[in-house]
């Protein structure tokens, strides 16, 4: 090797130590600046909810405001978006929601974001099952009833949505898959809309989250017929699962968890993956997910990224095989 090129590879070299010494001063400084916190979904729903609870608990730890911002629409994409095109200095981060991390590539097709490529993964925050739900005065009380009914007369049933692509529908067209049968889907404007036409006898049943449904189903408003966990909430300790009576695939979490853009430098995510957990201990935090029948998220991003590269393909087979299209 010539001198000239020892004394490129020795300014090479020193180039990486400098970069590497800017992004670690850097990382030890953050955050030295209120941090923008966005969420894909408009205010007052869950998302937006839980993404105020745990941004209020990370401030107090990083020392530094945590200003949530709403950008909703396009099923959760134009705030997911917002986030993967923003300058990656930890400044920006957001809630990445099921849908839009997931679903929405299969769905859509043309996203102007790459779940994978354009966003990184800081820490899980939460899952939570759905709960298949009919009208209390529905004549099926059982997974058994609504199957032999829909083999008998396909067609002749309805579920009830807050949108295409979503969690309801997707729970219903994994148990349709399943199970072998065919239903009908009539989607609402949201998931409280859905649920009230269900009340008034207007749909068959709806698949629903368990924070949303666990009033009317106190209040008798609402009959619980399984639970799309792998075992049975503690929240409803009589509700079988899907598993128990005869469809184990039939597992639906719906989770969020908390993403950068792509760049976002390593210890600048290791510092929010750090404070995150931290929050999720807060017991304050704990009994409210827990009361509303969720699974607490946390663990290392590479933990949070698995799980969004193994729902990707579970539920982009699933609107495939259905061939579900956007609205």
């Amino acid at each position: 090797m010539n001198c000239m090129s020892k004394l490129n590879l020795w300014k090479l070299g020193s180039l990486v130590l400098i970069i590497f010494g800017l992004h670690s001063a850097w990382a030890d400084n953050y955050p030295s600046k209120p941090i923008n916190f966005i969420v894909p979904y408009g205010a007052g729903g869950g998302a937006d909810a839980r993404s105020r609870q745990i941004a209020q608990k990370m401030s107090i730890i990083l020392k530094q405001p945590i200003i949530v911002d709403n950008k909703p629409g396009a099923g959760g994409n134009i705030g997911t978006e917002y986030i993967a095109r923003a300058n990656p200095d930890g400044y920006t981060i957001g809630m990445g929601n099921f849908a839009p991390m997931a679903v929405n590539k299969t769905l859509f097709g043309n996203l102007r974001y790459d779940p994978e490529a354009d966003l990184t993964p800081i820490v899980l925050v939460e899952k939570g099952p759905l709960v298949l739900v009919v009208n209390p005065n529905s004549p099926y009380k059982t997974v058994q009833d609504i199957v032999a009914a829909a083999k008998a007369k396909p067609g002749s049933l309805t579920f009830s949505s807050g949108g295409i692509g979503g969690s309801h529908q997707l729970s219903a067209e994994l148990f349709q898959q399943n199970a072998g049968i065919e239903m009908i889907h009539v989607p609402y404007k949201s998931g409280s809309a859905g649920l009230t036409d269900l009340m008034a006898g207007n749909v068959t049943m709806m698949f629903d989250q368990m924070y949303s449904a666990m009033p009317s189903i106190k209040a008798d408003k609402l009959r619980p017929i399984a639970i799309t966990s792998k075992k049975r909430s503690p929240l409803l300790p009589d509700v079988p699962s899907f598993a128990e009576v005869g469809y184990p695939k039939v597992v639906v979490l719906n989770w969020q968890g908390l993403i950068a853009p792509k760049g976002t430098p390593k210890a600048i995510i290791d510092k929010l993956n750090a404070a995150a957990n931290e929050a999720l201990k807060d017991p304050q935090l704990r009994d409210l997910m827990l009361s509303q029948g969720n699974e607490i998220g946390g663990g290392s991003p590479a933990d949070f990224s698995a799980l969004i590269k193994s729902e990707s393909a579970k539920w982009g087979a699933v609107v495939k095989l259905a061939n579900i299209k956007p609205e």
